[in-house]
């Protein structure tokens, strides 16, 4: 087994701990879009800490888990769900839904629309600005 290999196996084990708190805190729905009934995943916002923390992790279906990671599937559509994920009262969930945003405004005239109606404290633009999506 490569050492990459190994360091992610005991990372995902890292991150397995927070599941139950996670669900409780999701409410068993994903945390972007809000589907439920669906499968869920421990999404860790980049960069990720030296150690695992729960204050940098939410749970993602798999159609956001698929468009974060995999930028070319992005369907912006799908992201209008942001509307109501950038006023989360959970800080990670608000964090990535506002990078999310910020991609998609890119692109989109109703997601910078709703990008100009963000507002962030100075603690929050300076996580804003360290969060790395592909």
């Amino acid at each position: 087994m490569s050492r990459s290999h190994a360091h992610h196996q005991e990372r995902t084990s890292g991150l397995s701990i927070f599941g139950k708190d996670l669900v409780r805190r999701s409410g068993a729905h994903c945390e972007l879009c809000d589907a439920h009934r669906v499968a869920l995943h421990i999404y860790e916002v980049p960069p990720a800490p030296k150690l695992p923390d729960l204050n940098d992790c939410l749970m993602l279906c798999d159609l956001c888990l698929d468009q974060i990671e995999r930028p070319k599937r992005r369907d912006n559509n799908h992201w209008r769900c942001l509307n109501h994920a950038i006023w989360s009262d959970v800080p990670v969930v608000k964090m990535l839904a506002i990078a999310m945003l910020q991609k998609v405004a890119e692109e989109e005239s109703w997601a910078l629309a709703l990008f100009e109606q963000v507002y962030l404290t100075d603690d929050e633009l300076r996580w804003q600005a360290q969060i790395t999506l592909p």
